[in-house]
């Protein structure tokens, strides 16, 4: 691990892993089961489970399947709710691997609802306090201090997009390198999630389809595969001006953090750098 910074990032997209891990709180709590219907909490959802939006095969579209929404602006939970509904789904629940941030959004409502929290709350109380996580929250940072601010492919200001409703559970969390690390390493050793939760979450629940060798399932809010022969979990991130990366390489006891505030970074970069510190 190099040098920690105080900054906090968007996590975007890698901010899924904590709404999957909210959801698995809540099982292990024995008030609700991944194979729960979303019909319990969220009428209109027929066939789909906690584990389809966990694992991405609900069917739901991802963001460009929902061109009437702007993720700059803000929109009432309810009526991002009925737009969700609005859209047919793309396949039928469990039929397929189709990558879906709509769908963890329902799962951050689902949590909601269970917990009779709101969801940033609950993130606070049951995740982020104990493991320590001491930089990091959910939405948005209000009069926060040490908030990188997100750029374009050009260095110039980017606007966020909207964190408290439409990116809720779907790339809301903000975070440090070092409080990242620190999950990753409390997250694998079981002191958030116990087993079976922990394994659940961090093993195939099902095949993406990708052929290439660094990722060849999805787990709960997570991408599972090998890297150079070596089990990993990891999963990346793009947000309006941010883009991020976090791994996992439990055998070897290694962790890698990339958090970045430009649109410049690309895969190629980050396999480029991860080749170098590997």
């Amino acid at each position: 691990m190099g040098e920690e910074s105080p900054i906090r990032y968007q996590l975007a997209s890698v901010s899924k892993q904590f709404t999957a891990a909210a959801v698995l709180l809540l099982a292990q709590d024995g008030r609700l089961s991944p194979d729960d219907p979303l019909d319990r909490w969220i009428p209109g959802w027929p066939g789909v489970t906690l584990h389809h939006l966990l694992a991405h095969t609900s069917g739901l579209g991802h963001w460009h399947d929902y061109p009437m929404l702007d993720l700059g602006t803000r929109i009432e939970p309810a009526e991002l709710l009925e737009t969700f509904r609005s859209v047919p789904v793309v396949s039928a629940p469990g039929a397929a691997w189709r990558y879906s941030s709509p769908a963890y959004v329902l799962a951050a409502h689902v949590v909601e609802r269970v917990a009779g929290l709101p969801y940033r709350e609950f993130l606070d109380q049951r995740v982020f306090g104990p493991a320590g996580l001491t930089a990091t929250f959910a939405g948005s940072p209000g009069q926060r201090p040490e908030v990188a601010p997100g750029h374009d492919e050009h260095g110039a200001p980017l606007p966020s997009w909207d964190l408290d409703v439409l990116g809720m559970g779907a790339g809301d969390v903000w975070s440090t390198t070092g409080d990242m690390v620190t999950w990753l390493r409390r997250l694998w050793a079981g002191d958030v999630l116990r087993d079976p939760w922990r394994t659940l979450m961090l093993t195939e629940r099902a095949a993406t389809g990708d052929t290439r060798a660094h990722s060849r399932g999805y787990g709960y809010g997570w991408f599972v595969g090998t890297y150079e022969g070596e089990p990993w979990f990891h999963h990346d991130g793009h947000n309006a001006g941010y883009k991020t990366f976090a791994a996992c390489l439990p055998e070897s006891d290694r962790r890698i953090v990339l958090l970045s505030n430009t649109e410049t970074l690309d895969p190629p970069a980050v396999f480029a750098l991860l080749g170098r510190l590997l």
